[in-house]
Order: C-alpha cells, then structure tokens, then sequence
C-alpha cells in the first residue's frame, strides 16, 4: 500500500463523512440561531424552547435525506469494497 493510495482513501472518507454529517448539523446551527435569536428579541430563556426545535429539524432532516444519505454510502462502501485487490498488492 502506497502513501499516496492511503491518502486517496483517507480523503475519500472524510468527504463522505462531511457530505453526510453536513446537512443535518447546518440545519441544527440554523435553527439554533433563529431560535436564540427569538429568545433574545422575547427574552424567553427557556431550555427546552432551544433543544425541542433543533431536535425536530435535526429529525426531520435526517428522515428526509435518508434515502441519498444511504445511497451515498452504499456507493462509498461498494467502492471501498471493490479496491480490495488492490489493497493486496
């Protein structure tokens, strides 16, 4: 295994991994905004009125995008799979 071949699958599981965690942590920090930004304006500093709605988006994200997150997966793991050859040499 080469430094470079090495390289190539590190950067190829970092990208993966910010394509898939991405989208439901912008919308977790947009939500949050907003809903600090609500608290500040009413000056409602409650706990629960920041975790309840970031949990919904997060969830509602997460249920959303499930379909290309697991197909964006399944494509990284069967491309992972089908370099084990060359992993031997």
């Amino acid at each position: 295994m080469s430094p470079e071949f090495v390289r190539g699958i590190s950067e190829e599981v970092f990208k993966t991994t910010l394509l898939l965690a991405g989208p439901p942590l912008l919308v977790g920090l947009v939500v949050g905004v907003l809903v600090g930004f609500f608290q500040t304006i009413t000056q409602i500093q409650e706990f629960t009125l920041t975790f309840v709605p970031k949990m919904l988006a997060v969830f509602i994200c997460l249920f959303l995008l499930m379909p290309w997150m697991s197909n964006k997966l399944m494509s990284f793991t069967t491309n992972l799979i089908q370099q084990i050859p060359s992993y031997i040499r």
